[in-house]
């Protein structure tokens, strides 16, 4: 976590899959894939189109595909021309037979960073999941008013560490 001015920060959390970049690309583009583990997804899903979301922690809006580079970098603006604009930024690299995901969102409510933090190991936890078992991670559903209840249990039970990480300065 790290602030970019004095409202204004960054959340970036990475993992390593036990799968292939082609494999993980398609989990984090595929909208089947992406109902498995981390939002709803439907419209337009070319660069410089936009699509609607809503995700296993509430979040529901739309986003532009700024960049889509397969397999390898994707990049998103969520909620364009908003007060809440932010963009969300993933990058993939082969690790051998395995693959790293590095998720970096941008532009969001400097006091409230621990709570993105949270929220995003617990996307990546969740991806995880989904990988291994090959299926879908909340099968108890979500929507835009209620969060996957083992998102908002892990989401809550990350909380108070990343209330205590100290925030970092950076560009």
């Amino acid at each position: 976590m790290r602030a970019l001015d004095g409202t204004r920060g960054a959340v970036r959390v990475e993992d390593v899959y036990d799968t292939g970049i082609e494999d993980l690309w398609q989990a984090c583009t595929s909208p089947d894939r992406l109902a498995r583990w981390i939002a709803e997804v439907e419209g337009d899903l070319r660069e410089g189109g936009t699509v609607r979301a809503v995700f296993t922690s509430t979040w529901s809006g739309p986003a532009v595909i700024e960049v889509c580079e397969a397999p390898h970098h994707l990049l998103l603006t969520t909620e364009p021309g908003t007060d809440d604009e932010s963009q969300v930024e993933a990058w993939l690299t082969a690790e051998g037979d395995r693959t790293r995901l590095v998720v970096e969102e941008r532009g969001l409510p400097v006091d409230g960073l621990h709570f993105y933090g949270a929220g995003w190991q617990a996307h990546l936890e969740d991806l995880g999941r989904s990988l291994a078992d090959e299926g879908p991670v909340h099968e108890d559903g979500w929507s835009s008013a209620a969060p996957a209840a083992a998102w908002k249990a892990r989401w809550t039970e990350l909380t108070p560490s990343y209330q205590t990480t100290p925030t970092g300065q950076g560009d």
